[in-house]
C-alpha cells in the first residue's frame, strides 16, 4: 500500500496516529534518534525495536534511513501497509536512486508484496527490507529487495527470507556500486542523437476505433520527433470510462511509471489533453515530467516561431493554456511549464504567478492587436490592388511550403517535420500577360489542435479571409488522407471559413507508385478519392506535374484566356 502524502515537518512520526497514546507516540519519536553504522542496512538491535513496536501496536512501521546511517523519517501504517510521505528532502531529480532505504515491518511474516516492489520502483529507494519475526522464537528474519538492470533497463531483484544475522551486506560498496550500474544502463541505452528527452507516449480513448487510436498516437510520435522527443514506448488504452483522476486506471498509471523507470525515460506524453486535476495527480505518481499533447504542440510552436507576430501569439496561446494549471509549484516562465528540454526557474508564490500570467495576457494581446492592425491595413492594399489572393490550407506536413516554393521558386523554410512551416508566408505568383496572384502558405492543422493556439492565431489566419481561394493541399500517400480533408475543413467551419472556395491539390503523387505495388485498394482509393472531387494531382518536388494545376488557377481566374501556363 502506498501513496504520496503531504510532509510533516521532518521528526515527527508520521501517518496513522489515530488511537495511540502519548507513550506510545514517544517511544516512536526516540527511533530518530537511532544511528545506524553506514556499513549495515540495518542494526539488529533496531531491527528487533522496530518489530516489537509493531507487534504492539498492531501496525506496520517503516523507517526511511540515508546514506549517512541516519533516520529521516518514521511512518506508522496499519496492518496491510503504510503510506509513504513526499520526499521533498530526498528529490529524485536526474539521480537514478533515491539515497533512502525503506525499512518495515510485517506483521503477518508475509513476503516482500508486489506494492512494495510498486513502491522500490517507483520512488527508487536505495533497497527495501520487509522484517519479521519467527513465530514462537525470538529472532528476527528479513528479505530484501533493490533495484537491478537487465537488457530492458532497471528491473527489481527480490532475495530471499533469511534470518537476519545471515544477511552478509556492505552499503558502503554495495548501493554505491549498484547505483553506478544503473546510471551506466541508463546512459548507454541507444538515444537519438538530437533527442532532448525521451518519453513513453500514451493515449486512453473510450471514443473512436482501436485503428484511430493507433494513428492518434501514430500521429503523436511524429509530434514527439518534431520536438526532438525520442519515444521509448507506448502505451494505448481503451477503457469503458476514464478515470477522473488519471485517465487511464491508477493500476495501469503505475505500471507505465513503472516502464518509464525501467527504459530510463524522463517524460511521460499524454495524447489527450489532461485537466488541471489529472495533472496534479498523475504528477504526485511520479517525479517524471508530464504533459499532454496540447502542451507538446505549444512547445513545438514556441521553437519554430521566428516572427513577432507568430513569437508574440505563440507566447500568448501558452499562458492561456497554463493560467488554469497554476499549483503551487510555480510558473516556470523559461520554458512552457517544464516543458521540453528544461523545467524552468522553479517555485514562487501562486497568487504572484497569476497575476503575472493574466497581466502578461492582457499586454501580449494588446500587442496583437495592433500586430492586426498593420497586417490589416496591408491586406486592404492588395483587395484594393484587385490581385486575387491565394491561400494554401492543409494538415500539417502535407507539402504546402514546398508547393510555395515550387510555384514561386521561392525558397520558404521546408522539412520533413509537422509544423516546420508556422509563420505566414507570402509570395506573388505570375501567370501569362502580365497577370498574377497573390499567395499566401499558412500554418498547418492538426486533429486536436489546442484551443487557445487556434484563437491566438485567429489573427495571422484572417489572411484566408480576404482570399478568393483556398488551395487546400492534401497528402495523397497518408493513409488517413479522408480524415485529415474532414480534420482540416472542421477548422476552417471553426475559423468560419468553410464557405470558401476551395481546390483540392493532392500532393505528393511521387509516392503512389510505390502505395500502387505494396497496396493496390489504398491506391485505388486516392484515384477514386480524387476523381470525384474534382481534384488535382501534383508533385510538389516535380515542377512539371504542376501545369495541370496552373491551367486550373488559370482557368478559375481568367477564364476568358485560352493560353497554355508555361511551368
Amino acid at each position: 500500500m502506498s501513496g504520496v502524502t503531504r510532509s510533516h515537518p521532518i521528526k515527527e512520526v508520521l501517518g496513522n496516529l489515530a488511537g495511540l497514546k502519548s507513550s506510545q507516540i514517544q517511544s516512536l519519536e526516540r527511533l530518530y534518534r537511532r544511528r545506524i553504522p553506514v556499513a549495515e542496512f540495518c542494526s539488529h538491535e533496531l531491527a528487533s525495536r522496530l518489530v516489537e513496536l509493531s507487534s504492539e501496536l498492531r501496525r506496520q512501521i517503516a523507517i526511511l534511513v540515508n546514506r549517512a546511517g541516519n533516520v529521516e523519517y518514521v511512518i506508522v501504517g496499519d496492518e496491510r501497509g503504510v503510506v509513504i510521505p513526499e520526499l521533498r528532502d530526498y528529490p529524485l531529480g536526474k539521480r537514478v536512486m533515491r539515497g533512502l532505504r525503506f525499512i518495515h515491518t510485517h506483521l503477518k511474516n508475509e513476503p516482500v508484496s508486489e506494492d512494495d516492489l510498486t513502491d522500490l520502483s517507483l520512488l527508487r529507494f536505495d533497497l527495501l527490507a520487509a522484517l519479521m519475526s519467527a513465530p514462537g522464537k525470538n529472532q528476527i528474519f528479513a528479505q530484501l529487495a533493490f533495484l537491478a538492470t537487465d537488457q530492458r533497463g532497471a528491473s527489481t531483484t527480490l532475495d530471499p527470507i533469511v534470518p537476519l544475522e545471515r544477511i552478509d551486506l556492505d552499503c558502503v560498496h554495495f548501493i554505491p556500486e549498484l547505483e553506478a550500474d544503473l546510471e551506466k544502463a541508463v546512459r548507454m541505452a541507444p538515444k537519438a542523437m538530437d533527442a532532448l528527452e525521451r518519453a513513453i507516449l500514451i493515449s486512453v480513448t473510450t471514443s473512436g476505433t482501436r485503428q484511430e487510436a493507433e494513428d492518434s498516437i501514430a500521429e503523436l510520435r511524429e509530434l514527439a520527433r518534431t520536438a526532438q522527443v525520442e519515444a521509448l514506448d507506448e502505451f494505448v488504452q481503451r477503457p469503458k470510462t476514464l478515470n477522473p483522476r488519471f485517465l487511464m486506471g491508477e493500476g495501469m498509471m503505475r505500471d507505465v511509471v513503472i516502464r518509464a523507470m525501467q527504459r530510463g525515460a524522463s517524460m511521460l506524453v499524454f495524447d489527450q489533453e489532461l485537466t488541471p486535476a489529472q495533472m496534479r495527480c498523475i504528477s504526485a505518481m511520479t517525479e517524471l515530467k508530464v504533459i499532454d499533447r496540447s502542451q507538446l504542440i505549444l512547445d513545438i510552436f514556441a521553437r519554430r516561431a521566428k516572427t513577432l507576430d507568430g513569437k508574440v501569439q505563440v507566447e500568448l496561446a501558452q499562458l492561456k493554456y497554463l493560467l488554469p494549471r497554476l499549483s503551487g509549484r510555480g510558473v516556470q516562465m523559461s520554458r512552457l511549464m517544464g516543458g521540453i528540454g528544461g523545467r524552468g526557474p522553479g517555485e514562487t508564490k501562486l497568487e504572484t504567478d497569476r497575476r503575472r500570467v493574466r497581466d502578461r495576457i492582457t499586454t501580449l494581446e494588446r500587442e496583437l492587436k495592433e500586430l492586426s492592425q498593420g497586417r490589416d491595413q496591408r491586406r486592404k492594399l492588395r483587395v484594393k490592388a484587385g490581385v486575387p489572393i491565394i491561400s494554401i490550407v492543409g494538415y500539417t506536413n502535407a507539402g504546402k511550403s514546398t508547393l510555395l516554393n515550387a510555384l514561386t521558386k521561392s525558397d520558404v523554410f521546408t522539412e520533413d517535420l509537422l509544423f516546420a512551416t508556422l509563420d505566414t508566408s507570402t509570395r506573388r505568383l505570375r501567370f501569362p500577360r502580365e497577370r498574377e496572384v497573390i499567395i499566401t502558405d499558412t500554418v498547418g492543422f492538426i486533429r486536436s489542435l489546442p484551443k487557445s493556439l487556434l484563437g491566438a492565431f485567429k489573427a495571422t489566419l484572417e489572411e484566408m479571409r480576404d482570399a478568393d481561394l483556398l488551395l487546400h493541399v492534401v497528402d495523397a500517400s497518408h493513409p488517413r488522407f479522408e480524415d485529415q480533408i474532414t480534420q482540416v475543413r472542421t477548422i476552417l467551419a471553426e475559423l468560419e471559413l468553410g464557405d470558401k472556395p476551395e481546390l483540392l491539390v493532392y500532393n505528393k503523387a511521387d509516392l503512389l507508385g510505390d502505395m500502387k505495388k505494396k497496396n493496390t485498394v489504398a491506391f485505388l482509393k486516392v484515384r477514386q478519392s480524387a476523381r470525384t472531387r474534382n481534384s488535382v494531382t501534383v508533385s510538389a518536388r516535380d515542377r512539371k506535374s504542376l501545369k495541370p494545376l496552373m491551367d486550373e488557377l488559370q482557368r478559375r481566374f481568367w477564364p476568358e484566356d485560352k493560353d497554355v501556363t508555361p511551368i
